[in-house]
């Protein structure tokens, strides 16, 4: 069967040099899975004969830019289809998701890169704010960017510990009684951000951290009556916090300390009846000096493309998950 070329051709024709077969297929992916998913999000039909590439549809030039990009990248890495993602990402982000590129965070098990403009708006906030709001839908890189900003800060001496907070609110759910001790207890509720430690930093080091406390892993709830002085402070799902204990948190921040809030508004799993934390904070603290929001949308999402279909879907009917 032949397949219908994309209306609007504007044929281009190129090679791409130095040939080598094990680059193009790394490039190419099993079975072309990378060219038929740049096929798929650009609307256009690539043909390969060797090295010589031909792309026809309205995006061509498009076409022939990433997949020159994305050869380049076969030196250092796998091109695996979340990375043609994460490029397609960035050309959709026009010129500024392009110099994002270039903003990106140093961890001790590689580099880190922004993806997008708020991604390195949201860096720079972080950087130069004691207090940085990240406030968007699931799947944004914020909670995952905060980590490795707190992890970078730590490597640098610039502060003494981390401390990861995220309030234990079961999702919907009622889970019951969970067996094991304290910790035990409440590991399920923070395991996204030991997945992120365990990735940048691995989990030999990490374990070290906590068996130190240089890493402080915890529910809200075990911050009242403290005082962090050198700490680079996380509260993750903050969405889930009431305004007293957002409140509470908040005045934790001791001298020498930083702090980010991360949370998605629409996916509060609070009681019906009481207000996020989350979403009064922004009206209290939006002209406050020295605090900071970066507020991501769908079209941020760095996850699976459907997951940003879903955001999006969310946000036309108006309504919360």
């Amino acid at each position: 069967m032949v397949v219908a070329a994309p209306a609007n051709e504007s044929p281009r024709e190129f090679d791409l040099v130095p040939a080598d077969n094990t680059r193009l297929a790394n490039l190419c992916g099993p079975l072309d899975e990378n060219l038929r998913l740049l096929e798929a999000r650009l609307e256009v039909r690539i043909q390969r004969r060797g090295d010589t590439f031909r792309v026809s549809g309205a995006q061509a030039a498009l076409a022939e830019v990433l997949l020159r990009e994305l050869y380049e990248l076969t030196l250092t890495e796998d091109v695996t289809p979340q990375r043609v993602h994460l490029a397609l990402r960035a050309h959709e982000a026009g010129a500024a998701g392009s110099a994002a590129e270039e903003q990106g965070v140093r961890v001790p098990r590689g580099g880190i890169r922004a993806r997008g403009i708020h991604q390195r708006d949201y860096l720079q906030h972080i950087r130069s704010r004691d207090l940085t709001f990240g406030v968007g839908p699931a799947g944004t890189g914020k909670t995952y960017l905060a980590v490795a900003c707190a992890v970078e800060a730590l490597q640098a001496d610039t502060v003494r510990r981390l401390v990861l907070v995220r309030p234990a609110v079961e999702a919907g759910e009622r889970l019951g009684f969970l067996p094991g001790d304290l910790t035990q207890k409440v590991d399920p509720y923070l395991r996204p951000m030991y997945d992120a430690l365990y990735e940048m930093m691995g989990f030999d080091r990490v374990a070290r951290f906590i068996e130190r406390n240089v890493i402080e892993v915890a529910p809200l709830a075990f911050m009242r009556g403290r005082s962090l002085n050198d700490a680079f402070i996380i509260l993750d799902e903050a969405q889930n916090t009431t305004v007293e204990q957002m409140k509470m948190f908040l005045t934790r921040i001791g001298f020498g300390s930083k702090a980010v809030v991360t949370g998605d508004v629409t996916q509060t799993d609070l009681p019906p009846g009481r207000q996020s934390g989350l979403s009064h904070v922004i009206e209290v603290l939006r002209s406050v000096e020295g605090v900071a929001f970066t507020f991501f949308d769908a079209q941020d999402v760095v996850r699976h493309p459907l997951v940003q279909r879903i955001v999006r879907a969310y946000e036309a009917r108006g309504a919360s998950p």
